[in-house]
């Protein structure tokens, strides 16, 4: 992982654009290739960002320029995102090695037990290839084939959120490459899927389901229901 600190200009050129003026901030730049730009709030969640694949490529900045760089970061959809580098306070490259993955709480693992176990939850025709399918970058919760016979890979979370959304892109992008598995689509699936996880699911071409916990253990909900 590459940390630079600098004042820097972004803009994003694509579906939609998007100007952060000068200012002093954090540039993540990760070995799987993404690009992430963070101010000092926000919790974990960047100004803007670029997903892998996607490419980075630096250069001198214009002669008209105040700033000192350019790097122009491109994904496969060819939108930019176009980061002026003005003055470097800090640059450093760490090796963190390989993670090994979130570990989940007790719910979440049930879940994943429960849904290997009802896999046609997923679709008609589904059928479980494995659980905790290991990739490089970790283990894929439900590696499943569809009625089709196309594969298919399931992230699990009691509670979807955006960054599941983004684990889940990972895993896709890494399982394609195989060509004894690809073309592998996605299933986010948890208990609630916040909006914006939602979209962003949606705009990669990721399937969303929301998980009854209380029927998968074959239960029923002790909450009142109008219906």
């Amino acid at each position: 992982m590459r940390l630079v600190i600098a004042e820097c200009q972004v803009d994003y050129v694509g579906r939609l654009t998007a100007h952060l003026p000068m200012a002093r901030r954090l540039l993540l730049i990760k070995n799987d290739g993404s690009v992430s730009v963070h101010a000092d709030d926000r919790a974990y969640k960047p100004l803007n960002w670029m997903s892998p694949p996607c490419w980075l490529h630096e250069s001198p900045a214009p002669d008209d320029s105040t700033a000192t760089a350019l790097w122009v970061v491109t994904n496969k959809a060819g939108e930019e995102l176009r980061i002026q580098i003005g003055e470097v306070e800090h640059d450093s490259t760490h090796e963190l090695g390989v993670d090994p993955g979130l570990v989940k709480d007790g719910v979440e693992a049930h879940l994943q037990e429960l849904l290997a176990e009802h896999v046609a939850t997923l679709g008609t025709g589904y059928t479980l290839v494995r659980r905790e399918y290991m990739t490089a970058i970790g283990p894929v919760d439900l590696l499943c084939r569809d009625a089709g016979g196309a594969t298919v890979a399931v992230e699990i979370k009691r509670r979807g959120e955006i960054d599941g959304v983004e684990q889940l892109t990972r895993y896709l992008e890494l399982l394609n490459r195989d060509t004894t598995l690809a073309p592998v689509s996605g299933v986010f699936a948890a208990q609630v899927i916040k909006p914006q996880a939602r979209t962003l699911a949606e705009d990669r071409g990721i399937r969303c389901l929301t998980l009854d916990y209380d029927a998968l253990r074959g239960t029923e909900s002790t909450e009142f229901r109008l219906f």
